[in-house]
């Protein structure tokens, strides 16, 4: 359903650690509405809440609430550090469109 990549995990620690996260909290990873293209994916740390998919992977809990479900499914979840900067990017095979900056989506 969803992947997060091992260096994404090692990074999620390591923020979490940093920021003094709650031993219950993981990463949630969920779409909302806006952006030029319609969609954008917010990440954030969180306890689970009823509906939730949970999973686990490289040891980290992630959650998805079931309407973001219906877009993420497939997505992979990495951490990127080059060049042209770092950050959390989402190979989603759902995307049909993006817009030029890349922080928007339509599905």
């Amino acid at each position: 359903m969803l992947t997060l990549t091992q260096v994404a995990a090692e990074k999620v620690k390591a923020i979490m650690k940093s920021e003094g996260a709650p031993a219950d909290h993981g990463l949630r990873v969920s779409v909302m509405g806006g952006g030029c293209s319609g969609f954008q994916y917010r990440l954030m740390f969180d306890a689970a809440k009823e509906g939730d998919e949970i999973l686990e992977q490289n040891g980290v809990r992630l959650m998805v609430d079931p309407k973001s479900l219906l877009y993420l499914v497939g997505t992979e979840v990495d951490f990127v550090d080059g060049l042209n900067g770092s950050g959390f990017t989402l190979k989603n095979p759902n995307v049909k469109g993006s817009c030029g900056c890349g922080q928007s989506f339509q599905a």
